[in-house]
């Protein structure tokens, strides 16, 4: 049995299509004790929307508030309490909403705009950023730095999809999905209101894991080709000691200065040599001593990697996973403590809630972006955002600090009529996915898949017989920014 068979076996047991409710001592004399339990049969009161935007992380935040723009009833369902996902839980900087001006001296621009920048114009109002702070030295790697406060976040992205009229589902699990041959017709989910069908024309799934797409029958793979991480942010240690600490050791490799506590100017991103012995403490934990902060006594992010033995799909491999990363963050604060002067009384701040994937399912789509497509700098007749960052730069970066397109086909789910996918679902080439994963690209592709699904509903079509020039229209007059 195939992923696609098993997943709607699965479904069919999960649903009990088209049956009524079952009597409890039915249910009992069915169910002898075994290796298999058969739930009864249920019937599951139905929500009827436009467009179901699954996950509400970087990606599915900006799909939401795209659909909706374009006139779609929307829902946007998300397990946890908060939007952000990566964004929030990551907690460092969002990369990039800038060509590499500077390593290749050629014109600067920013090359994603649209939904994403007036969610940075919003943190500004509240002192929830740095703004796009540029970068004096490590602008190989990026040519800004735009960081952000974590919760801030939350609060502003919940309070655009509001306005937007987007219904928000949180404390909501994704448990299956309906179909009908090629077609999704609606997701099942579960919360303490109890269990639903949420039926809606287009869907898009953002739940980094692919979760609506492998429910829905989708091809997919599972590479495991990453470290997971979690990111501890650092309270009470002063920052510009820090920096001053790293520069008695030698120079930074990052610096970037913007606003911080309001004020511009500061040192916003810093990373170098922290002496001998805490670099070989660091190594043993898999953390990195860049951090950002918007905050003058606080480090927002202090990363610990950790490669997962078995796969970061298996609930028991991150179990244990969970408890090695917990540990390692302690030991990082407790290095900071005995190593770093103005850190002596650190203490642990924040968390993410679980351990952050760089890699979840890949989704099988109509078009896999390449390595040579990125680097090379190539676009495409369907494109529908522009992208300039690459997570493995200086190593690889895109041609002449120009700028790739994601194609419209890179995001359609094959085999499915109305599914589409954002964020690091797609791209099978690990280092074209370096750069596809990054925090801004996700959220383009929100945009992008979110006036899609708008669109397919409106016009009640397909994802394929949507005109691109009708997507690419209403894209342009969201503000999104196309190279040609």
């Amino acid at each position: 049995m195939n992923r696609r068979d098993f997943s709607k076996h699965v479904l069919m047991l999960g649903i009990g299509a088209g049956a009524g409710l079952a009597k409890g001592n039915e249910a009992r004399a069915k169910n002898k004790i075994g290796n298999y339990y058969e739930e009864p049969p249920n019937k599951l009161p139905i929500r009827k929307f436009d467009v179901v935007v699954a996950g509400a992380g970087t990606a599915g935040v900006v799909a939401a508030l795209a659909a909706a723009r374009q006139g779609a009833k929307t829902i946007l369902i998300e397990r946890k309490g908060y939007t952000g996902g990566t964004a929030t839980e990551g907690g460092t900087a969002l990369h990039s909403f800038y060509n590499l001006w500077q390593t290749f001296d050629v014109e600067k621009r920013q090359v994603v705009r649209g939904i994403p920048q007036e969610i940075i114009d919003r943190l500004m109002k509240v002192g929830g950023c740095t703004g796009h702070a540029e970068m004096s030295k490590g602008f190989d790697f990026d040519s800004v730095c735009t960081a952000i406060d974590t919760e801030l976040y939350k609060l502003v992205t919940m309070q655009m999809l509001d306005e937007a009229g987007v219904f928000i589902a949180v404390n909501t699990l994704l448990t299956g999905a309906v179909t009908d041959g090629s077609r999704v017709r609606g997701a099942i989910v579960d919360s303490r209101s109890g269990r639903e069908a949420i039926y809606a024309k287009a869907f898009v799934d953002c739940t980094a894991y692919g979760d609506l797409a492998a429910f829905a029958g989708a091809d997919y793979k599972e590479p495991n080709d990453y470290a997971c991480c979690n990111s501890v942010g650092i309270g009470n240690v002063d920052i510009d000691t820090y920096h001053e600490f790293i520069r008695a050791n030698g120079q930074p490799s990052q610096i970037a200065m913007g606003i911080r506590s309001g004020e511009p100017g500061k040192v916003v991103r810093v990373q170098g040599p922290l002496g001998p012995e805490f670099a070989a403490e660091a190594r043993k934990i898999g953390m990195s001593s860049v951090t950002t902060t918007v905050h003058d006594n606080y480090f927002m992010f202090i990363k610990c990697n950790y490669k997962v033995p078995g796969s970061v799909m298996n609930r028991d491999d991150m179990a244990k996973a969970e408890l090695e990363v917990r540990k390692r963050m302690a030991r990082a604060v407790e290095l900071f403590r005995k190593y770093v002067p103005g850190c002596e009384k650190a203490f642990m701040a924040r968390t993410s809630p679980t351990l952050c994937i760089r890699r979840g399912r890949l989704i099988t789509c109509d078009y896999d972006i390449t390595h040579e497509d990125v680097i090379e700098g190539r676009h495409f007749d369907d494109d529908v955002m522009a992208y300039g960052f690459h997570d493995s730069a200086p190593r690889f970066q895109v041609k002449d600090g120009g700028t790739y397109g994601i194609p419209y086909k890179a995001l359609r789910v094959a085999g499915i009529d109305n599914l589409l996918v954002a964020g690091m679902m797609i791209t099978s080439d690990r280092r074209a996915h370096m750069s596809t994963r990054n925090t801004v690209s996700c959220m383009g592709q929100g945009q992008a898949t979110g006036t899609a699904a708008a669109l397919c509903s409106a016009k009640n079509c397909g994802t394929r017989e949507l005109r691109y020039a009708h997507l690419r229209d209403a894209l342009k007059k969201a503000s999104v920014y196309f190279e040609a």
